[in-house]
């Protein structure tokens, strides 16, 4: 293992320690949302992917619902097999999500599922730091997915989080990472 693997490993390990104690309560969500819906614009036509939150990850319900209310169209991600990059499966709300690989929730795979390339990802993560990078569980799928889709287009890459996991310092980074364009935690939003 590498010296940056070495010290992401760690750095995850205590980030997913601090984070079993943190939780958003209403009105943490709905300032999420507010700030949310103020700086991504989205057309009825936009593709928006967002992640059903796992353990304690920060929760995008709030998001979520509102999407839905908009009438963008709104996908979850799907892990494949002996793939690194996600697909995106289209989700209405109504159908009862499945548990995929690594626990994420998706929408019923079957022979009416519509795939969809997203305009905007929101993206989980554990910690991000000031130049837009984040710590991630350390599988790489989203920076795999992101580079993925923003070789073929322009893709909005939106970090959700707690501000508690804002870092002071530079995160250490490999060839592979991917910066985020914005941040949004409740109390305030990054842009890189």
């Amino acid at each position: 293992m590498s010296d940056i693997a070495e010290l992401k490993a760690e750095m995850r390990r205590e980030a997913l320690r601090q984070r079993a104690g943190m939780s958003a309560d209403a009105d943490a969500l709905e300032a999420f949302t507010a700030l949310f819906f103020q700086h991504v614009p989205l057309e009825p036509e936009t593709v928006v992917a967002a992640y059903w939150p796992k353990e304690r990850e920060f929760d995008v319900g709030p998001v979520i619902e509102e999407i839905l209310k908009r009438g963008s169209v709104l996908c979850l991600p799907v892990v494949e097999k002996d793939s690194k990059i996600l697909t995106f499966a289209a989700w209405d709300g109504q159908d009862s999500l499945v548990k995929g690989a690594f626990g994420v929730m998706h929408p019923p795979l079957n022979e009416g599922t519509r795939r969809v390339e997203p305009d905007v990802v929101i993206v989980p993560l554990l910690a991000f730091d000031r130049r837009g990078y984040r710590l991630g569980y350390g599988g790489g799928y989203y920076d795999a997915t992101l580079a993925d889709l923003r070789s073929r287009k322009r893709v909005l890459a939106v970090g959700a989080g707690y501000a508690l996991r804002a870092c002071l310092f530079n995160l250490p980074i490999d060839a592979h990472d991917v910066r985020l364009d914005l941040v949004i935690t409740p109390q305030q939003v990054y842009t890189y």
